[in-house]
């Protein structure tokens, strides 16, 4: 059975607008410039940077008396209740799952939080096996990861398998260092990685389960 790891925020879910719902709340709440919702956006770094540091940023910025634990929580609940799945994307799961192939989820960041997640929006049941950062010791473009995917899979990687990620580094360039073939989540934005290109492009989970059929 040929395998496809995929990618969950920003590749299954819609974590950027899940984001971008808490984000448009907490200018309104606080009374602030619209212009201090591009500054959120950019210091979140898509969910890349720091969550801890992107809470204190955000204590100090707006003078907040509340704990950088407490200001942290405030994100991560505020995403959590906004995020879906992109539209299509467990429907397509399912088929190919039907076809024959395995799919594992293989996501970057703490346990507790991912799973959260996984578990609000049911994603397990859609999937053979789920490998979170935080569980494994190790964050995606480590092999690690790719292979705890594969090994919750009852499988070991091979050539034919399948990475779907939107990271051009962490997901892309992390499977093609395996050996990997990959399909890159573009949304909306064009190739600029130093790394070889992906194997194919897609702007949607049904589009990238498509092409998956059809090699």
């Amino acid at each position: 059975m040929t395998l496809a790891i995929f990618d969950m925020d920003n590749t299954l879910i819609d974590r950027a607008a899940a984001f971008h719902g808490w984000a448009t709340e907490l200018v309104a709440r606080l009374g602030l410039a619209p212009a201090e919702l591009e500054w959120l956006i950019a210091s979140d770094g898509d969910g890349f940077s720091s969550r801890s540091a992107f809470a204190a940023h955000v204590k100090e910025r707006y003078g907040l008396d509340a704990p950088v634990e407490d200001v942290l929580r405030d994100v991560r609940t505020g995403v959590l209740d906004r995020v879906e799945p992109y539209p299509g994307a467990t429907e397509a799961l399912d088929q190919i799952r039907r076809d024959g192939w395995l799919i594992a989820l293989a996501t970057n960041g703490g346990t507790e939080n991912q799973w959260a997640k996984i578990r609000r929006l049911g994603l397990e049941a859609h999937v053979d096996a789920i490998a979170v950062s935080g569980e494994v010791g190790a964050h995606k473009p480590d092999r690690r990861m790719f292979e705890a995917a594969a090994a919750r899979c009852g499988v070991t990687l091979a050539a034919t398998d399948w990475m779907v990620g939107d990271c051009p580094t962490r997901d892309i360039g992390g499977a093609q260092a395996l050996g990997l073939r990959t399909i890159w989540m573009r949304r909306g934005r064009a190739w600029q990685s130093s790394a070889p290109s992906p194997t194919a492009i897609a702007d949607t989970v049904p589009q990238a389960v498509a092409f998956l059929t059809e090699v």
